[in-house]
């Protein structure tokens, strides 16, 4: 069997970092045409048709179509055993049942997705699949409100490109999901109450679902939906994803459109999938991704490689291996200690060491990482958040709601700082391909600050349990443009462990449509959303 390279091995770290230099430049001079780091082949032309993006069920997961995995739901659909207006029925009965808990929807589109369910199938593994759609991704005629007052009445003309790709392949747009107000917190109201709850603890809304994609973690999680889309400026997939024992992919900066996704930070904002295990991940991303005319951070750049290939376990005289050996940095005091979450992380260590192929290696954190990746450097991102909404700032305050803060805080940031800022942002940049790519292929995470500043890769995905029953999840961190290998890890992972697989207990059913008996949903404060805010 012949297994291609990495996409990690065909990329010149000086050339990204030169691109990463270009594009701060961008936030100060428009958009222009950024350095191209490979010569691109051709246009992206996803395969979704491909054996490996469609997986035998689980025995048992044929009982209920909502346990489903999307790939193990795709080759039901095409094996002629599960209609598409089925698996659709099934989600939405469990929206109707559950989602006045959960609130994890905005916009519930119930009869243009029976419609487009009715459609016949085509090939691909997205083909009749239900997804849920964060509420700051454009969709054609259809309300996008970032849960924000500034946008409650915007109804775009056309889809964002990610959107418009995904139902290009056959998926079908379920709703809007909610989010933190203009992509800043957990879900909450544009005024701060709390909305969505974690699917593992639905009657307490004190547990922290994750933010700011938290109600499409939550419908996947809850099982309302097959997969769906965030974004990520400072840890929105990856957190809500951890929290909610999903397995959440955040590209390297460029590889999926920003086109038609209203902006948090030119520089930092990732469009990317939360799904059920690093298959579905995989399958999600090979169609969003690739080259757009109309987003200059998505030219010049490697082809997607084969991320469903990369995503299917390998097995060698039927042992399991890595697709790619790999070293795999560990950074210091990562599982210290005896928490719940370290002594997770421990069993996880050595759960990956023990498969061919993996060497874990001890790394240093980058010279001054504390400093470099703190808030004094990480507050640079604050004026690309206020630029592009200065005519609101100047017009309607009252529209930012409880957000309002880290807006004026951008507006107010100083040139000289933000020149300094982006300056320490290369020097993090580089220090991090010198100083621990240079010990290692993928690097464990214990925060996704640092790669969010500098628009590296990253995956998360469940290790374990509290003993009060809460995921534990955990993070790595890639190369530019190595989503194929952190898959890699990610589903070999799974192949050995069933933590992906375990689904949280149905809320108690409200009668009528309200809410069951909890605590009440509290209001977070406007200083509370700047401290919490990404």
């Amino acid at each position: 069997m012949t297994i291609e390279q990495p996409a990690d091995r065909t990329v010149d770290r000086r050339a990204f970092l030169a691109r990463a230099a270009a594009l701060a430049a961008v936030t100060t001079a428009g958009a222009v045409a950024l350095p191209a780091i490979a010569k691109a082949t051709g246009r992206h032309q996803p395969d979704l048709d491909t054996a490996n993006a469609f997986v035998k069920p689980r025995p048992e997961a044929l009982a209920d179509p909502t346990e489903l995995t999307l790939a193990e739901a795709a080759w039901l659909i095409r094996e002629g055993k599960l209609r598409p207006e089925d698996l659709l029925e099934a989600y939405l009965a469990r929206i109707a049942a559950f989602d006045s808990t959960y609130q994890a929807f905005n916009l519930v589109l119930t009869d243009q997705a029976r419609q487009a369910a009715r459609r016949r199938p085509g090939r691909g593994a997205l083909q009749g699949i239900p997804l849920a759609i964060k509420d700051n991704y454009y969709t054609e005629d259809v309300r996008t409100t970032a849960n924000s007052y500034l946008f409650q009445d915007f109804i775009p003309p056309f889809d964002a490109t990610a959107v418009a790709r995904l139902k290009a392949a056959g998926a079908i747009v379920l709703g809007k999901t909610q989010m933190g107000p203009l992509a800043t917190t957990r879900a909450t109201t544009p005024d701060g109450v709390v909305t969505t709850v974690n699917a593992w603890t639905p009657t307490d809304p004190r547990t922290d679902p994750g933010g700011s994609s938290t109600g499409t973690a939550t419908a996947v999680a809850g099982r309302m939906v097959t997969a769906g889309t965030g974004t990520q400026t400072g840890g929105s997939i990856t957190a809500p994803s951890n929290a909610q024992n999903l397995t959440g992919l955040k590209p390297t900066m460029g590889r999926v459109s920003l086109h038609g996704i209203i902006p948090l930070s030119y520089t930092r904002d990732h469009p990317g999938t939360l799904a059920r295990d690093a298959k579905d991940a995989a399958i999600m991303l090979t169609a969003m991704a690739g080259e757009d005319p109309d987003d200059p951070r998505t030219q010049g750049l490697p082809d997607v490689p084969n991320l469903i290939d990369a995503a299917t376990p390998v097995y060698l005289r039927g042992k399991l291996k890595l697709r790619w050996n790999t070293r795999i940095g560990v950074t210091p005091g990562f599982a210290t200690g005896m928490s719940a979450t370290a002594l997770a992380r421990q069993a996880y260590l050595a759960k990956l060491a023990d498969i061919p192929g993996a060497t874990l290696v001890e790394v240093p954190l980058p010279d001054e990482w504390d400093l470099l990746t703190g808030n004094t450097f990480n507050n640079v991102r604050l004026p690309e958040r206020s630029e592009p909404f200065m005519p609101y700032l100047r017009d309607n305050l009252r529209g930012f709601g409880v957000s309002l803060t880290a807006w004026l805080q951008g507006a107010l940031f100083g040139g000289n700082e933000f020149l300094t800022g982006q300056r320490a942002k290369l020097l993090l940049l580089e220090r991090v391909l010198e100083q621990t790519f240079d010990l290692c292929d993928v690097v464990v995470q214990t925060q996704p600050v640092g790669f969010d500043i500098l628009g590296l890769p990253e995956i998360a995905f469940p290790i374990g349990f509290s003993a009060a029953g809460v995921p534990i999840g955990t993070i790595l961190g890639g190369l530019p443009y190595g989503e194929d290998r952190l898959l890699s890890i990610a589903a070999a992972y799974q192949a050995v462990t069933d933590w992906h697989h375990r689904r949280p207990a149905d809320p108690p059913a409200a009668s009528a449509g309200a809410r069951a008996a909890e605590p009440a949903r509290a209001r977070l404060t406007a200083d509370e959303v700047a401290l919490l805010t990404q």
